[in-house]
């Protein structure tokens, strides 16, 4: 029989076990966006459950599919409801692995279906039109045509082109070093004209983007980061994510352009040329070979659309 909290047992219960869980998410090298989303919402379950009077370890099944019901009627997307019913059974698992408790009670719990999007994707002249498009005169542009070079020809996700370090570049052996999730480390090849861009851009546009001026004096930041800001700084993503839309404007290429296109498109151009599906998710930094699969539904859809529009009888 449980035991019922009483009225402050649950709130001090649940602050505890959520620091406790991010802790572990960042000993794991969890990215901070996914703590933050992890954050929000198992601290929207933990309000819940506290107006309940349950504390973390007093959670059952049945208590999460009545959570996961309220969200469904409240009018919570599938992809919604499956995102929060993934962080509680993460949060859980953890709870077990430090003896909290003695089964993961999300375990039991069916996701919503949901209809996977397909990822969006440039055909391969659309992202020569957009590449070709960024000049090559100012520190800026040679930083901007390097860094979208680079996340083409490596398929690098946006995080892990603002993470690189100039120490990151290999010139001799054509090659990059990139952090992935859960800090996993991945080297991956440089193209020529990805390899190219980055040798302009070391050569004349970082050091003219790490240098300050301060008083008539000048010095540099000393930051170790490849590709910097006009301040000398780091770049950040949500940088990266403005100067493509810039670029893609300039490009008249479709609204919306992201890195992560790019990115995909990496991946669909590789699997066109033949390349193999394990090659591309170890290029990728993909956990698990199903992530990568959605690629093989890309090319089946390409393939469907051009058999209908090119056979006398389809």
């Amino acid at each position: 029989m449980r035991k019922t909290p009483t009225a402050d047992q649950p709130s001090e219960a649940w602050a505890l076990a959520l620091v406790a869980f991010d802790r572990d998410l960042r000993r794991r090298g969890a990215a901070e966006k996914t703590r933050r989303a992890y954050g929000v919402d198992l601290g929207q379950f933990a309000r819940w459950a506290r107006g309940c009077g349950l504390a973390p370890e007093t959670v059952g099944t049945r208590e999460l599919r009545r959570y996961a019901a309220g969200l469904a009627q409240r009018g919570g997307a599938p992809t919604t409801v499956a995102r929060k019913l993934a962080a509680l059974r993460a949060f859980y698992r953890s709870l077990v692995e430090h003896g909290r408790v003695q089964q993961n009670p999300a375990d039991l719990l069916t996701a919503p279906k949901r209809r996977r999007r397909l990822p969006r994707t440039l055909k391969p002249a659309e992202v020569a039109g957009l590449l070709d498009r960024i000049p090559a005169s100012t520190p800026l542009e040679l930083r901007d045509r390097a860094l979208f070079e680079l996340a083409y020809a490596s398929g690098l996700r946006a995080e892990e082109l603002v993470n690189l370090d100039l120490t990151s570049l290999d010139f001799d052996d054509e090659q990059v070093r990139v952090e992935g999730k859960g800090g996993k480390t991945r080297i991956v090849p440089v193209g020529e004209h990805a390899l190219q861009a980055l040798r302009t851009y070391a050569e004349r546009g970082r050091p003219a983007l790490s240098t300050i001026r301060a008083g008539g004096a000048i010095g540099s930041l000393g930051e170790p980061a490849l590709f910097l800001s006009k301040s000398g700084r780091r770049l950040s993503t949500s940088d990266v994510r403005r100067r493509l839309r810039v670029w893609a404007r300039h490009a008249a290429v479709q609204a919306g352009a992201s890195p992560h296109w790019l990115r995909h498109s990496f991946a669909t151009h590789l699997l066109e040329g033949g390349a193999d599906l394990r090659a591309i998710q170890e290029l990728l930094g993909h956990a698990s070979l199903s992530t990568t699969h959605v690629y093989t539904q890309v090319e089946s859809a390409r393939l469907r659309t051009v058999y209908a529009r090119s056979h006398p009888r389809a």
